[in-house]
């Protein structure tokens, strides 16, 4: 991307690079700062743990009158049970029917918790083409889930919108909400656009639902504290997947199949709220990604040009912004802010409607049950459609498509 009116032009990185090796540099600070503050949360307790266990075995061994090379051999032979399902209490058996589909559905989910993994050459295999086919089709099982639930969401906001716009007018007709129009020609109805702040919300809000009940019932069944029974429930609906809280493992439960069916479900609704929630809180993070290249481009630019005064531009959002993309482009009273001036949240807002807009129309169109034409996409592409990532991957092999 140039500057226009000074020479740094060429040496600049075109925006999807920048912002490419931006995202890269801030995972990477990200990933050093997350492994500084749990290296001091859980080190310290580490190496007690380690004490205590060393305390132990040497107890142990003056007791029984064992050397600590025969204990020691001796426990790696459990810990190689412990990797073929072998466990001190009684749990189910992990290969039978119950419990390789159990272990299938953590395999194509990509929860992966680890307790369950197979041993022979055949296995191990098989599991490698299984999953290259299983992981895929569940991902797009995924975005076709999205593509539904942010369909839902945008009727449903929508319908609320044209109640409270009708209100507002003073009558509700008789007619019902479905001879309203469905492409949205109610009165104010035609520019609206659903937020993508209150998608985000209503998936928080279902995900935090999903977690608590599931939560409840493991706390009763499992035995768990709500804490655990929490993070149990976000590490496996993030497909995390640590694999030291594990459901449905003992032998026997009260209820046993009703409770295995429960916990089936909940791990699947969990999984995909939570999946489609990721989808939408990256798209915010874009947002930010890109107001940071923004702030450091026309800082750039103003040691270009000696701080000589310029219309602010919104130089990072892809594309002109028209009409058909409800975006708001920046006002020019404003000035410029300071660049050791923290932005404000209304101007970051205001600065994220502008790329924010390309997903408000997909909700739009998801709303008002029709799809909107464009010169750039036929309509009957075989790559068209999707959300998230998904669509990024779809509008790109469209565009590639084209030009064959």
């Amino acid at each position: 991307m140039a500057c226009r009116g000074c020479g740094c032009g060429p040496g600049h990185l075109n925006e999807d690079n920048a912002r490419f090796l931006l995202l890269a540099a801030l995972i990477v600070l990200y990933l050093l700062g997350g492994a500084a503050v749990f290296s001091a949360l859980e080190l310290a307790h580490e190496r007690q743990a380690k004490q205590r266990w060393e305390e132990r075995l040497a107890n142990f061994s003056r007791r029984h009158n064992l050397s600590r090379d025969e204990l020691r051999g001796f426990l790696r032979h459990y810990e190689e049970a412990t990797e073929a399902g072998v466990r001190v209490d009684n749990t189910r058996p992990r290969w039978d029917f119950t419990g390789a589909f159990y272990f299938v559905g953590t395999v194509v989910s990509t929860i992966g918790f680890g307790m369950t993994t197979p041993a022979t050459v055949g296995g191990k295999i098989f599991l490698i083409f299984y999953g290259l086919i299983g992981c895929a089709s569940t991902i797009l099982f995924f975005n076709l889930f999205l593509e539904r639930l942010i369909t839902v969401i945008a009727y449903i906001m929508k319908s609320c919108h044209q109640q409270q716009q009708l209100r507002r007018e003073g009558a509700l007709p008789q007619e019902s909400p479905k001879n309203l129009g469905i492409c949205g020609a109610v009165g104010g109805l035609a520019g609206w656009k659903p937020s993508v702040y209150y998608v985000m919300l209503i998936l928080c809000l279902a995900s935090l639902l999903i977690s608590c009940c599931a939560s409840a019932m493991y706390t009763c069944i499992e035995g768990w504290s709500y804490f655990d029974s929490l993070y149990f429930c976000f590490v496996a609906f993030s497909t995390i997947g640590f694999g030291d809280l594990v459901s449905s493992q003992n032998a026997m439960y009260e209820s046993q199949g009703l409770y295995r069916f429960a916990n089936f479900a909940f791990i699947l609704m969990g999984v995909c709220c939570i999946y489609s929630l990721f989808n939408v809180i990256s798209i915010l993070i874009k947002q930010s990604v890109n107001w940071i290249l923004r702030k450091m481009h026309s800082g750039c630019c103003r040691q270009c040009q000696g701080g000589l005064p310029r219309a602010r531009r919104n130089v990072i959002m892809p594309g002109n912004v028209s009409s058909e993309t409800g975006g708001v482009m920046e006002s020019e009273a404003g000035g410029r802010r300071p660049s050791e001036e923290m932005i404000s949240m209304k101007d970051f807002l205001t600065a994220n409607k502008v790329s924010l807009a390309v997903l408000q129309k997909q909700l739009s169109e998801s709303a008002n049950g029709c799809r909107l034409q464009t010169g750039t996409q036929p309509r009957d592409s075989e790559f068209s459609g999707g959300v998230g990532a998904f669509a990024i991957m779809n509008n790109r092999l469209a565009e590639t498509s084209g030009d064959r």
